[in-house]
C-alpha cells in the first residue's frame, strides 16, 4: 500500500468531474420543506493528510457562503487520527466556528476508522435527518464488507455519501466507490493542484444539502464551468 500511495497523483479528468456531478444530480431528494440543510463533513487526520489540511480547512468556508441564501447550512466536523482517535464537534451554523474547531486540530498517524464515520452519521440521522455526508480521505485499511455493510444502512436512511480521495491509492478507490454507490451519492479524485475544483465540487454537494435539486440547478446556472456541465440533468425536487 505504501508504494502505491507514494505515486504522483493525477488530476480529475473533465469526464471524471462531469461523471461525479451527473450523480449529485441523481441523488435522492434531501427534503421539500425549508428547514437548515445539515451535512457531516468527516476528515481522515492522519499523517498523510497533514499537507492538505490547511485547504480543506479554507474549502469549508466557501461551502457555507454558497448555502446561505438557502436557509443556511449546518455543518459537523467528524475526524479520526492516532490510536483509535475519533472526534465529532457540535453542528456549527456558521465558517468561522467551524473554522475555529478546524484549526485546533492537528494530524497524527494512525490507521483508518472510516466505518466508525459511517456508524456516526447512521447514528445522527436516527436522531434528525442529515441531508448529506462528505468524506475526504486517501487510504482505506479496514474490512470492505463491514463498510459496505454500514454504508446499505446509511443509503436506506436516505443520506448519499459524496467521497473525495486523494491521490490514487487503488483499495481506497474500491471502498470508496462501493460507498457511494450504495448510498447514492457519488465519488471524485482530487489532488494538491486541484483546489479550485474541490471547492466547486464540495460547493455543489454543500447547495444540493441545503436546498434540494432545484437550488443546485440554480447553482449551476450561476456558476457555470464545472458546475454548470450538469444544469441540464438536474431532476426536480
Amino acid at each position: 500500500m505504501g508504494r502505491e500511495r507514494d505515486k504522483l497523483p493525477k488530476p480529475s479528468t473533465s469526464a471524471e468531474v462531469d461523471a461525479f456531478l451527473r450523480k449529485v444530480a441523481a441523488a435522492p431528494p434531501t427534503r421539500a420543506d425549508r428547514a437548515r440543510g445539515r451535512l457531516i463533513f468527516a476528515m481522515d487526520a492522519t499523517a498523510s493528510r497533514e499537507p492538505t489540511w490547511d485547504t480543506a480547512c479554507q474549502i469549508q468556508g466557501r461551502m457555507f457562503q454558497e448555502t446561505a441564501s438557502l436557509g443556511g447550512l449546518d455543518i459537523q466536523l467528524c475526524h479520526y487520527r492516532g490510536f483509535g482517535e475519533f472526534e465529532a464537534s457540535p453542528w456549527y451554523a456558521n465558517s468561522r466556528d467551524l473554522l475555529q474547531h478546524m484549526t485546533r486540530v492537528f494530524c497524527a498517524a494512525g490507521q483508518t476508522q472510516i466505518a466508525r464515520v459511517l456508524r456516526h452519521a447512521v447514528g445522527e440521522t436516527k436522531v434528525k435527518k442529515v441531508n448529506a455526508l462528505v468524506f475526504v480521505g486517501d487510504c482505506m485499511e479496514e474490512d470492505v464488507d463491514r463498510l459496505g455493510h454500514l454504508a446499505g444502512e446509511l443509503g436506506l436512511l436516505g443520506v448519499p455519501a459524496f467521497l473525495f480521495q486523494e491521490g490514487h491509492d487503488p483499495a481506497a478507490e474500491r471502498a470508496f466507490r462501493h460507498i457511494a454507490r450504495l448510498t447514492h451519492g457519488a465519488y471524485s479524485h482530487f489532488d494538491a493542484g486541484s483546489a479550485q475544483q474541490l471547492r466547486d465540487l464540495l460547493s455543489a454537494v454543500a447547495v444540493y444539502a441545503a436546498g434540494g435539486h432545484r437550488a443546485l440547478e440554480a447553482f449551476g446556472r450561476q456558476r457555470g464551468s464545472l458546475v454548470g456541465q450538469l444544469t441540464h440533468q438536474v431532476g426536480k425536487d
